[in-house]
């Protein structure tokens, strides 16, 4: 099944315009794996995905503390069908070289199961670590042909920029920024990264792009109150803030009407009709979930539609 296609940069790689999040896969702690879902339901969503033609998936080395890469190489070995692969090397407080990124690397594809990654990236900038001497080691994973291309994650402008020109010093494209971004959480617009994306031809990957479920609309005042965890990693979020969403919503629903989609298919359309260079990637742990992201293409809103959704969320 044919489906909308963006770059990843300048790297010449195409990806679905829609991504896979699997920060939940595996994780028994903060996303309730074994619990509120199972590994049959991964399975389920994963080739719910496969047959929309959404076959990005964004894994990285701590999810789950592996188990999110283990299950994804599972996954793939079972149902046959290529996919494109993105994980993420986390520069952790003991890890005092470069160096280290190459041999996380290994035990990366090792757990995927797999001889090349289609897109490598650094997951913070908040590290002992210097951003040039790990695009040196990143580049290094390129020429080894380990790692198809490179990005970064969670880099302010200023930090991309810097990673982009060391990187352009071997030849190698910045493929990649993955931010948080939803209609709730705008500071990529707001703080540069954006309008880096868009000067440098790397693509914006936005992670969270559903704020937690919160765009759901199913914490909304009067339904389902929001989890207590959350609730701390979204502190702004208090009764007074969801009193002041509602014009979003009711600009959503609107929208969502006159489409026939939900207010989360909705919220993801928004994403993909900023800019080009945007590629959101919502979580999938259930058909369910994997449904309603497939659901977000195949239409676009209309340039009103786009405004009044965006001043409601800043009125």
């Amino acid at each position: 099944m044919e489906t909308d296609q963006r770059k990843l940069g300048a790297t010449g790689i195409t990806v679905p315009a829609l991504g896979i999040g699997t920060w939940s896969w595996g994780d028994t702690g903060l996303w309730g794996y074994g619990k509120s879902f199972t590994r049959d339901d991964i399975t389920q969503a994963y080739k719910l995905c496969l047959d929309n033609g959404l076959n990005f998936f964004d894994t990285a080395e701590i999810y789950g503390k592996g188990e999110s890469e283990r299950i994804l190489g599972e996954c793939q070995r079972q149902d046959g069908r290529p996919i494109l692969i993105a994980s993420k090397f986390a520069p952790l407080p003991e890890r005092f070289s470069s160096k280290q990124l190459l041999d996380a690397l290994d035990a990366s594809l090792a757990r995927l199961g797999v001889e090349q990654i289609d897109l490598y990236q650094i997951h913070w900038p908040f590290t002992f670590l210097s951003i040039n001497g790990l695009m040196d080691v990143l580049a290094e994973a390129v020429r080894s042909g380990k790692v198809r291309a490179v990005g970064v994650s969670n880099y302010s402008a200023r930090q991309m920029r810097q990673a982009h020109a060391r990187l352009a010093r071997h030849d190698i494209p910045l493929a990649s920024n993955q931010v948080e971004y939803s209609l709730l959480h705008r500071n990529p617009e707001a703080k540069g990264v954006l309008e880096a994306c868009r000067q440098l031809d790397v693509a914006l990957i936005a992670y969270s792009p559903l704020a937690k479920g919160v765009l759901t609309g199913k914490y909304r005042p009067g339904k389902e109150t929001l989890p207590s965890w959350q609730r701390r990693m979204m502190s702004n979020l208090g009764n007074k803030q969801q009193q002041k969403m509602e014009p979003l919503f009711a600009a959503m629903e609107a929208a969502a009407q006159a489409h026939d989609k939900t207010l989360a298919q909705v919220a993801l359309n928004w994403l993909l009709a900023t800019d080009a260079h945007v590629i959101p990637i919502p979580g999938a742990k259930t058909i369910r979930q994997a449904q309603e992201n497939a659901g977000a293409l195949g239409w676009r809103l209309s340039d009103a539609e786009y405004t009044s959704i965006a001043r409601a969320m800043q009125s």
